[in-house]
């Protein structure tokens, strides 16, 4: 495993998702094909709108129903959204496997790690599933002890 092709930033601060957006189009700039897919953070339609205006370079995806954050909908809503999620999650891999972006970014895969709706094993399978030359960045609150093998460059980002 190429661990240098492996970032995460996490934190309790903002900008996470604003600095793997930066490095995205940076390597969009370069040449890069980028696919960013966003966990928990509900259906935001302007903000993927507004994103997709950088394709087909850039290509950006939710597998949110919702428009509320994971953790503001009932136990139903989360069991229904957790099948998106899973979704998600199986597109992120078909994606390694295909081979279909230089750089893939996981935003807010963290907190599936967090909230355990991922396992080691899917973990293990989906880094497994990365080429040498592809590069990911996950973004999130927490760092997981589970990922922490994989990763080579870590970025905390605090509210100061």
């Amino acid at each position: 495993m190429c661990e240098e092709k492996v970032t995460v930033y996490c934190g309790d601060g903002k900008g996470k998702t604003t600095a793997a957006l930066g490095y995205a189009v940076r390597s969009a700039s370069q040449g890069d094909s980028v696919i960013m897919i966003q966990f928990l953070k509900g259906k935001r339609e302007e903000e993927l709108e507004f994103l997709r205006r950088l394709e087909p370079e850039m290509r950006m995806f939710s597998f949110a129903r919702s428009e509320k954050n994971f953790s503001e909908l009932s136990g139903e809503e989360q069991q229904e959204e957790k099948m998106n999620i899973r979704n998600g999650f199986n597109f992120a891999r078909k994606v390694l496997v295909t081979g279909e972006c230089n750089l893939l970014i996981l935003d807010e895969f963290l907190g599936l790690l967090d909230n355990h709706m991922i396992s080691q094993q899917d973990l293990d399978a989906l880094m497994n599933a990365k080429s040498e030359d592809t590069r990911i960045i996950f973004t999130g609150r927490v760092m997981s002890d589970m990922l922490r093998k994989y990763v080579g460059n870590i970025y905390e980002i605090h509210e100061s």
